[in-house]
């Protein structure tokens, strides 16, 4: 049973309906007494979120000797996540302790209850989130349905990346993006959506800019999306399992526009992976779709971990905390708690950013609609439907 409403309507609108799991939940457990001694604990990532989070949690783990004695880190597929925790929790022997995940990650864990609903039952240890989140974050937390906690957050995409000396006149509607394509064949691609920011925010962009009749149905609303994907899809090579070889073939010269969102503009060019002069885009009827990475505790982990492991999530929504994730740019902006403007970054934070940052993204979040990702339910749909009629059959 969900605890709370995630349509959409939900989510713009129902902020009371949220407001019971914003860090005071109404289904709450007794909380876990922190360990006597220092206890050791693994970390997954499956999205990325090392790079905005790490430097928080090692200043955590050095401020904090008495709680932990060590922290093991190591990264996988997000489409591998579920599988490996189902089987450790079918066998009893939980050895991740935490996993850092984008949405489709923390969507398909919360589908098949793999998550202690740590919000929901434990929102006593954290801060009131509908308090100190963005107005983006409090949304994009509603999807968690209390099992998850958003610790990042992006307005994200959809957006073009193209190298200008390729493309001397970058298409600005979807018509012509699809022409440009098949003229330049093999040109253009993007990543599976499942395991891709760009690539989900181009899949649940569409919707809104080919006027769909209901964005936030794919199984109904959706009827001009999957057409066009079906057709731009004669003209892409392949998919990328994640959204870095998108970038590395933009940078080497193999692809000539791609899929991107503001982080993954950023980052590559402030990494020199993709050229710094690389330019972006949106088409005409944009709408930013947002994303989010989430901090999730698989059942099975022992109580005096969960402890530790609430007291560091607590910590991450601190504003120092918040403000390492401008990192380089990789989730631009990054923090999802309010008031941390990038003044409070560390310095090398504020001079890659100020030397990468485009002025035209100031504009564009103040300016243009915001929607939040799909439902968990929702999105698992999408994605399965398209990796069936659009991932599968690639150049038909």
């Amino acid at each position: 049973m969900r605890s709370i409403p995630t349509t959409r309507r939900a989510l713009m609108g129902g902020a009371a309906g949220l407001a019971a799991l914003g860090g005071r939940g109404a289904m709450a457990a007794a909380l876990p007494a922190l360990p006597t001694s220092p206890v050791a604990l693994s970390i997954m990532d499956v999205g990325g979120d090392l790079q905005l989070t790490r430097a928080a949690i090692d200043a955590y783990a050095k401020a904090n000797p008495r709680l932990v004695s060590g922290i093991t880190f190591s990264q996988a597929p997000a489409p591998e996540l579920a599988g490996k925790l189902k089987a450790q929790q079918a066998a009893g022997r939980v050895d991740i302790d935490m996993v850092l995940t984008g949405v489709g990650g923390m969507s398909a864990g919360v589908a098949q209850n793999l998550w202690i609903p740590i919000v929901s039952e434990y929102g006593a240890a954290l801060p009131n989130l509908q308090e100190i989140y963005l107005p983006g974050a409090w949304k994009m937390q509603g999807l968690t349905q209390g099992q998850a906690v958003c610790v990042v957050f992006s307005p994200a995409g959809p957006l073009l990346e193209y190298m200008p000396a390729a493309v001397k006149q970058p298409p600005k509607t979807t018509q012509e993006l699809l022409e440009w394509t098949r003229a330049h064949p093999k040109r253009f691609f993007y990543a599976n959506p499942a395991n891709s920011g760009p690539g989900a925010t181009f899949l649940m962009g569409l919707p809104y800019l080919l006027k769909d009749k209901d964005p936030a149905d794919p199984a109904k609303g959706w009827e001009n999306t999957w057409a066009y994907l079906a057709e731009l899809g004669k003209n892409i090579e392949y998919y990328p399992t994640g959204t870095a070889a998108t970038m590395k073939e933009l940078g080497e010269g193999s692809r000539d526009i791609i899929a991107t969102q503001l982080g993954w503009d950023l980052n590559p060019r402030i990494l020199g992976v993709v050229p710094k002069e690389a330019e972006v885009i949106v088409l005409e009827g944009f709408h930013w779709v947002t994303d989010a990475h989430y901090w999730a505790v698989p059942k099975g982990v022992a109580n005096d971990k969960l402890a530790v492991l609430l007291d560091l999530i607590k910590f991450m929504l601190t504003r120092p905390a918040q403000a390492m994730t401008y990192d380089k740019g990789y989730f631009y902006p990054g923090p999802a708690v309010k008031d941390v403007p990038l003044s409070m970054a560390p310095e090398e934070s504020q001079k890659l950013v100020a030397e990468y940052g485009r002025a035209i993204y100031a504009k564009l979040i103040a300016e243009v609609p915001v929607e939040v990702t799909l439902d968990t339910d929702k999105l698992l749909y999408a994605y399965d439907r398209w990796n069936q009629q659009v991932g599968a059959r690639v150049g038909k």
